[in-house]
């Protein structure tokens, strides 16, 4: 008999990979919704990821880039927050489209999602270490702050795979000196009444959980952002 946890594994692994990883990258996207409509704003926030970051299966203001700006505005900071996510993109499509994201959304601040899809496809773990650092570097150097969100890998890839992939985020944000959300789905991963139907994407109430555990970072980041604002000075 297979164990529930590895049963809910297998399970979610499928799921995945049928609802995001099937669906075609493309680089070139489609303008992005802002996720606040304030009129006077203290900065952009670009969320930049895959169908966990665009809300696959939900409507735009219940993914969690839409929330989060509710709260940010609620908490006395009234940032504009744009949805940059494409469903099924890869840590190669994010690379491949960042200078799309600095040219046209011009973000003080960066939430960088990616790297799923290519732990369900078996990406070498090398590349989307190389993609993830060039993105980063990339948006470093146009000023933005960067948040990069940590991914974790379904187990049934292998212990070897599963463990390649976990280091990937927390080297990245170490070398490269930006901030860490150690696990972007943590408190959502796994709770059947937290996703969907295909137990990997999340309903709005696990996205309201998604904008939660992504806020503190946020709140660093501007922080960052407002100290090196006052130094240009």
């Amino acid at each position: 008999m297979i164990p529930p946890l590895l049963r809910t594994v297998i399970v979610l692994a499928a799921a995945f990979g049928l609802g995001a990883c099937s669906e075609p990258e493309t680089p070139p996207a489609p303008a992005p919704k802002a996720a606040s409509s304030a009129p006077e704003t203290l900065g952009t926030i670009v969320a930049v990821g895959d169908s966990l970051t665009a809300g696959y299966g939900l409507e735009e203001h219940d993914a969690y880039p839409a929330q989060l700006a509710r709260m940010l505005t609620a908490a006395g900071l009234p940032y504009r927050v744009v949805n940059a996510g494409i469903s099924g993109e890869t840590s190669s499509g994010v690379l491949s489209r960042i200078e799309w994201v600095l040219a046209s959304l011009k973000p003080d601040i960066v939430i960088l999602a990616t790297g799923a899809n290519d732990g369900l496809r078996g990406v070498d773990p090398a590349l989307t270490r190389e993609n993830l650092r060039r993105s980063v570097q990339a948006l470093k150097a146009d000023g933005v702050v960067v948040v990069l969100a940590g991914m974790q890998m379904v187990r049934n890839m292998g212990r070897q795979y599963t463990a390649a992939f976990a280091e990937i985020f927390g080297q990245v944000a170490a070398d490269e000196e930006v901030l860490l959300i150690p696990f972007l789905l943590a408190g959502v991963a796994g709770e059947t009444h937290l996703n969907q139907a295909d137990g990997i994407h999340p309903t709005a109430a696990g996205y309201a959980v998604v904008a939660e555990t992504v806020l503190p970072y946020v709140r660093q980041a501007i922080a960052v952002l407002q100290t090196q604002k006052a130094g240009a000075q």
